[in-house]
């Protein structure tokens, strides 16, 4: 039987007891999961070990309001995200990234990020509310991925999105570790080659 899902310290929704851990193929080319927040590293991690060339890592931030600090990102508008990118990266690099701000990062109610591979292009991404899409054109090799989780298959999968309205919306808030936000890693990373996309 599926998990209840756990959501990231960043996230709030109204029915959180409808949700639950699964994913589904969507199209040829895309699984869509709901990845519990303990668990979400963990894949990751061996979605990276599982990549043979160099990866990228990428980082999506709404554009930074101080006064609008820790409200829902909806308030700010129809601004574009900011990404961020790592290219090349090895496989110990790539976790290393986890390893240090993983904390940050699972947890914000308001960032996605993930990885994906340069050569086969391979994709990760988890994001807000715990949705996780996996995007490969051999999509089904991605299965075990999340079964070795105990993440089940399921034919409907119910995401937070669909269980909003406007009498019940969910709310995406940032999230502080010792002191830090996800808008600290780009600063911090930007040494080991992490750079801004441009819009």
């Amino acid at each position: 039987m599926a998990e209840r899902l756990k959501l990231k310290a960043g996230a709030k929704v109204p029915f959180p007891e409808r949700l639950y851990e699964g994913y589904e193929l969507v199209g040829e080319d895309q699984m869509k999961a709901n990845v519990s927040v303990d668990k979400i590293a963990e894949v990751m991690r061996d979605f990276i070990k599982t990549q043979k060339e160099p990866i990228f890592f990428f980082l999506e931030l709404p554009p930074q309001h101080p006064e609008l600090a820790g409200r829902n990102v909806e308030l700010y508008g129809d601004e574009p995200n900011e990404v961020y990118y790592m290219d090349g990266a090895r496989p110990d690099v790539a976790i290393g990234i986890l390893d240090s701000v993983g904390t940050l990062l699972v947890n914000d109610g308001l960032a996605a990020f993930g990885y994906g591979n340069h050569i086969n292009h391979d994709e990760i991404m988890f994001s807000k509310y715990n949705v996780t899409n996996v995007y490969s054109r051999d999509i089904w090799k991605y299965a075990a991925l999340f079964e070795a989780h105990k993440i089940e298959k399921t034919e409907r999968l119910v995401t937070a999105w669909e269980t909003f309205s406007q009498d019940a919306p969910g709310s995406s808030t940032l999230y502080e570790y010792r002191g830090k936000t996800v808008y600290d890693i780009p600063k911090f990373f930007a040494k080991y080659g992490l750079y801004r996309a441009k819009r």
